[in-house]
């Protein structure tokens, strides 16, 4: 299959990583906005540290074997070198980052304030299309993100862009194919939403699959949107209760790791995973082609899952 330099940090820095708090991973922001506490999501930690031991040994085991074979094929470590020197600069931007991790809590909290609210309780929104409308914590959301954006590249030196080989090509590469996804998987989330219900998906390792193999073609959030509302629509008496209903924290727990997890199996369940790859690419770094990518995370990701499974899920 060789080698697949980049695609672990997709595996686990873009994804599995992000499961402990609402803005490591865009799910489990949604899962803020509509009533899930911002700390519970750390109730995934023991399943963070499962998967991190038993991934990290695996990728420990492929490097062995990929360093003897290199050993025995005649190749051997250029020690003659000095050591890579770490610089910090630009750490103004830190300011900016701070911005907008503050931007993304507020969003989740503003719209539960009276001020944002209708006499209905409904939270007002500026009319987008027909009855689309973007609420007004959004609108502050993305003013912010965007005007933290622009001072960043305002205020950093176009030097260190240079010297890290910035380009706008990787982001637009993306931005360009998530718009396409986005649209393209309306019709399956409009199913979903409708009959999801009737799915009779009620069990905590049934969500997890169901969560995670659609999440896997169909991006995570929107994926992880519909079975949290489906989850809420249950009528379940006991567990979270959130604006969708009250949901069983291990249906949630599987809800939230099937979406954050299983998003790791494609270039296309997650935004990050194709960000990676076309940052590699331009880079030089070698990539999997996406059936080859495929192909790694069913041999490794999936029978991950399957343990998860048997010790979290049933």
């Amino acid at each position: 299959m060789g080698e697949p330099p980049a695609s672990r940090s997709d595996f686990l820095v873009s994804n599995i990583g992000g499961c402990l708090t609402p803005i490591g991973d865009p799910p489990l922001l949604m899962g803020f906005m509509r009533g899930v506490p911002f700390f519970w999501s750390l109730h995934l930690a023991p399943v963070l540290l499962v998967n991190m031991v038993v991934l990290l040994f695996i990728f420990y085991q492929i490097d062995r074997r990929a360093y003897r074979r290199d050993i025995a094929g005649g190749l051997h470590p250029d020690i003659s070198k000095p050591g890579t020197e770490v610089k910090l600069r630009g750490a103004h931007n830190l300011i900016f980052l701070v911005m907008i991790v503050a931007t993304v809590i507020l969003s989740g909290t503003l719209p539960s304030l009276p001020m944002f609210q209708d006499a209905g309780g409904n939270v007002l929104g500026l009319p987008v299309f027909g009855e689309v409308t973007l609420s007004w914590p959004s609108v502050l959301e993305i003013v912010i993100i965007l005007l933290a954006a622009f001072l960043s590249f305002r205020t950093t030196d176009a030097g260190i862009r240079r010297e890290n080989h910035f380009t706008w090509g990787a982001i637009e590469e993306v931005a360009v194919l998530f718009i396409g996804i986005f649209i393209t998987m309306q019709p399956a989330l409009m199913l979903l939403k409708t009959r999801g219900a009737s799915l009779g998906l009620t069990r905590p390792f049934e969500m997890f699959w169901a969560t995670g193999m659609l999440s896997s073609f169909l991006d995570n959030t929107p994926t992880y949107l519909v079975f949290l509302t489906t989850a809420g629509s249950l009528g379940f008496a006991d567990g979270m209760k959130t604006v969708l209903g009250t949901i069983p924290l291990k249906v949630l727990m599987a809800i939230s790791c099937g979406a954050v997890f299983m998003g790791a199996n494609t270039y296309i369940g997650n935004a990050p995973n194709f960000m990676v790859k076309s940052i590699a690419d331009e880079n030089g770094v070698r990539m999997p082609s996406f059936f080859g990518y495929l192909l790694w995370s069913l041999c490794i990701l999936v029978p991950v899952f399957a343990l998860d499974t048997l010790i979290f899920f049933l």
